[in-house]
């Protein structure tokens, strides 16, 4: 069997991402395989005077978001070329980024949610379908 050459790991740098990025690099066996990626939602505010000006804070998001992804890279030697930003759905966005860099394996994290939370999905089961490569749920 041939190993994984592209994965792409969909990380949320606020929450527990650890876990996900480590087995991601054990199954690559070598980390320059890997591709990180983080999605936030688009970020804007409507001001209640005046013209209803609306200022957009994704710009910010997103080089924050670089900032704590090369932290990320650097502590597990993966390229800087490696890392992307998106504003979007999140599972759009990662459905999207695969098809780009060619990915054969994403490795998302997930928190294992029931009741409610499990009947109307979450970004791993949205990940899940509709996507056309292999997806390594890690529970973390």
């Amino acid at each position: 069997m041939q190993g994984y050459e592209t994965i792409l790991v969909p990380i949320d740098i606020y929450s527990d991402y650890e876990l996900v990025v480590e087995k991601a690099i054990a199954i690559a066996g070598n980390s320059h395989k890997i591709h990180l990626l983080y999605v936030a939602y688009p970020q804007t505010n409507v001001e209640p005077y005046g013209l209803f000006l609306e200022r957009d804070f994704s710009e910010e998001v997103r080089e924050q978001a670089l900032r704590q992804l090369k932290d990320v890279a650097a502590s597990h030697d993966i390229p800087y070329s490696h890392i992307n930003v998106e504003i979007g759905s999140p599972a759009d966005e990662i459905h999207h980024m695969a098809e780009k860099i060619n990915a054969d394996l994403i490795v998302v994290g997930t928190h294992g949610q029931s009741g409610l939370r499990l009947l109307l999905g979450s970004t791993a089961n949205a990940v899940l379908h509709g996507v056309k490569t292999d997806v390594l749920a890690v529970k973390v």
